[in-house]
């Protein structure tokens, strides 16, 4: 039995090969799961629980219906496109949804999970975006809005989104080694696994005490086809591909 994780999936009805190949993952490729971590992104614009009926959202909230039907969890936490998942999701799906970071025990061994854009400090105007929209009430502001506006406001929010990281070094949209090693600290984990940066890799990290931590990242869906999804069972961590 396998724990999988993956991440920055950003299903969209304009990448139709990537629905393609998620549906195909959840229904060949987890014949063996014990359960399964989506560590954020999954949909590329999560408008709110009532935007579930647009392609493909509907079809990817039924296939995770069967998944959970089978008895298999899934733990999904919020990310940087999909902040907005919450309780009629959960119903919907099955699916719970978990706070960033959290800790999950694996084999005997204790695992930090994160999507990732917490530790990217040194990019301070993400950091102060990430905090205004994470905000409870500015959350249900949005949220009380029509649909057909909230589809409008954010598309002109991925707009000025797309041109300030055009701008921005690849350095400043990574993760911040020390803020890695803080929370690897605060946590008492010796490995963590997240997305979000699309830069996939297994890094060694020196702690003290001549300690050695793990980090993962996750790669994205739209390419790095062999290291998008992590399977751990209880000889330890492979890479799976996306077909498991």
């Amino acid at each position: 039995m396998s724990t999988y994780f993956l991440a920055d999936v950003h299903l969209n009805q304009n990448q139709e090969a990537t629905v393609d190949a998620f549906l195909a993952f959840l229904d060949r490729g987890m014949d063996d799961a014990h359960g399964l971590y989506i560590l954020g992104d999954l949909f590329h614009l999560w408008l709110g629980d009532d935007d579930d009926t647009r392609f493909p959202h509907l079809f990817v909230l039924d296939a995770l219906r069967r998944i959970t039907a089978r008895g298999i969890s899934i733990g999904i936490l919020h990310g940087n496109h999909d902040f907005l998942l919450g309780i009629k999701f959960e119903k919907r799906t099955g699916c719970r949804i978990l706070p960033d970071p959290s800790i999950i025990e694996l084999y005997g061994n204790k695992v930090l999970i994160s999507h990732g854009d917490i530790l990217c400090t040194d990019d301070r105007t993400y950091q102060e975006y990430r905090k205004q929209v994470r905000n409870p009430f500015k959350q249900r502001l949005f949220l009380a809005l029509p649909l057909k506006y909230r589809a409008k406001k954010a598309a002109s929010v991925q707009d000025v989104s797309k041109e300030a990281v055009q701008g921005k070094h690849m350095h400043i949209m990574d993760v911040n080694q020390d803020a890695v090693k803080e929370m690897m600290r605060e946590h008492n984990a010796p490995y963590l696994i997240h997305g979000h940066t699309h830069r996939p890799g297994i890094h060694q990290i020196p702690l003290e005490e001549g300690d050695i931590a793990t980090r993962i990242a996750l790669g994205d869906w739209y390419q790095n086809s062999n290291q998008r999804v992590l399977a751990w069972d209880k000889d330890g961590f492979r890479w799976a591909g996306s077909d498991g």
